[in-house]
């Protein structure tokens, strides 16, 4: 069993989350995850970078307020640069994240992140 700690008092914005991430899950790969919740779902798998398909521990300090952090407001900057660039993203789709965000029925990135290490047998999150 391994174990993992996420500084949270590090990450101050999306940016800084994944620098984290990197910190902890890859120091001794020659590349870095790029800010993509499908490359964090993809780490969390194992095979690369520290962890293996056997059991993880992830204790993540700072939580609340990392809850904080990556919370409505930065969620919706994240929905509202991706409008920015039509040719890529399907802009009815991030449109309609936007309207449940503002509604309150949509998943801020923090919940998000939370969806996608929960989905993982192979990792216990412990909140600090």
């Amino acid at each position: 069993m391994k174990e993992f700690t996420i500084e949270g008092k590090k990450i101050r914005d999306i940016k800084t989350f994944y620098v984290e991430i990197n910190r902890v899950f890859m120091p001794d790969e020659d590349w870095k995850l790029g800010e993509s919740l499908d490359a964090l779902n993809d780490l969390l798998y194992g095979g690369f970078g520290e962890i293996e398909g056997k059991e993880n521990i992830i204790i993540w300090k700072n939580f609340e307020e990392n809850r904080k952090i990556l919370g409505f407001e930065t969620t919706l900057q994240f929905y509202e640069a991706k409008l920015k660039s039509p040719q890529i993203f399907n802009t009815n789709f991030i449109q309609e994240k936007i309207d449940d965000l503002k509604k309150g029925n949509g998943q801020t990135y923090f919940e998000i992140i939370l969806e996608i290490i929960g989905a993982h047998s192979n990792i216990k999150l412990i909140e600090k």
